[in-house]
């Protein structure tokens, strides 16, 4: 089956946010449902039916429509997070730094655009705060690399955990800029601002980062089929 990396990516993300999603507890949910009486359950089912309601309830401090707005949300978050930091537990950690914010800043969601992309910018803001804390980001020099957004298909049988693999093993200043473009959507000026880089840079890192990554699927492809 012949498909792009764009491809392979959305569709780890979309199966990493489905795993987290039956793995991840909420710290506080047993202590949260033990509180709930049957009107306080009813009401927060009506408010998951509107999302605009309960994002202003959860604005004032409704633990129980931020609660399900956490559960709505931390799967699809945990994944973005994870995408950029490789240990689960800190990735974990700068998700859940990222929903303090969330709530802490709600009011100032004026409900254009979606939820969700605002929510995701935070934990992306969050990851690179993360990383930059770390020391953990270094950018190689700017050269040349090749303009536009084309990147050759693949013959791939490569399983998700690979693909992972594969991200992971990029250095933190290819990877970073490779998400933000190829996952995130954001365009090179965007990752030029966020990162402190020029738009140049963060061209030359995608190209880098495309080339390595590539190298890599061909080399496990050709394992695969036991053409090495």
């Amino acid at each position: 089956m012949t498909i792009s990396l764009l491809c392979i990516c959305c569709l780890l993300f979309n199966i990493l946010g489905n795993l987290y999603k039956l793995n991840y507890v909420f710290i506080n949910r047993k202590a949260s449902v033990r509180s709930q009486n049957l009107n306080q359950t009813m009401k927060v089912i009506q408010l998951h039916k509107n999302e605009t309601k309960l994002i202003q309830h959860a604005a004032k401090q409704n633990r129980d429509a931020q609660h399900v707005l956490y559960e709505l949300h931390a799967p699809k978050m945990l994944s973005v997070c994870r995408y950029y930091i490789k240990d689960v537990h800190q990735a974990e950690e700068v998700m859940l730094n990222g929903f303090f914010k969330v709530f802490k800043y709600l009011k100032s969601f004026k409900n254009e655009g979606s939820f969700e992309g605002w929510v995701r910018r935070i934990m992306v803001r969050e990851a690179i705060s993360y990383l930059r804390q770390q020391k953990n980001i270094e950018f190689a020099k700017e050269d040349a690399y090749l303009d536009g957004d084309s990147f050759n298909n693949i013959d791939s049988n490569i399983q998700v955990a690979e693909i992972q693999q594969l991200i992971d093993s990029l250095p933190e200043g290819y990877r970073m800029v490779f998400v933000m473009y190829a996952i995130e959507g954001y365009k090179h000026h965007e990752i030029a601002e966020l990162l402190k880089i020029s738009q140049g840079t963060s061209k030359s890192q995608l190209f880098k980062a495309r080339q390595m990554l590539q190298k890599k699927l061909i080399e496990l492809n050709n394992s695969s089929y036991g053409t090495n």
